[in-house]
């Protein structure tokens, strides 16, 4: 299914989010421009935290917000990922005081790709099939 307009810049942010987990993972591949060091890697990873990863979670609040309460299914779908991106929250503010800095990217990188795909391949498709008028009036500023 093609994604709904009012649901593409949160897909679009999603795909620059899914680069970021690529290149948190331990096991990351060279690419132009991007060192491969812990530090550079930490304050890659800082920068798009605050730039992209916090408003893009605030819309998605919002978002979940206006879908809530009109079918049971969603909402429970809504209410894990809403626990997940408290999950990987905790897990960034958790980085600094880490022992193992380049494990805990990893497991960051990981949890945050799992969720991303799960909004994409099963959130996002159920709300533009389920809830299409609701996903019609949504606006993001």
């Amino acid at each position: 299914m093609q994604r709904h307009p009012n649901l593409v810049p949160l897909s679009h942010e999603h795909k620059s989010l899914l680069f970021v987990c690529r290149y948190l993972k331990k096991d990351a591949a060279e690419f132009e421009g991007y060192p491969l060091d812990a530090p550079s890697k930490m304050a890659y990873m800082v920068k798009v935290f605050q730039e992209i990863m916090v408003p893009h979670i605030q819309k998605e609040d919002y978002l979940f917000e206006q879908c809530r309460g009109h079918h049971p299914e969603i909402d429970t779908l809504l209410d894990e990922l809403i626990a997940e991106h408290r999950a990987i929250s905790a897990m960034y503010s958790a980085l600094v005081d880490s022992a193992n800095p380049v494990e805990a990217m990893d497991q960051l990188a990981r949890s945050l790709e799992a969720h991303i795909r799960k909004e994409e391949r099963v959130v996002f498709e159920r709300m533009q099939e389920e809830l299409p008028a609701i996903v019609a009036a949504i606006r993001f500023e």
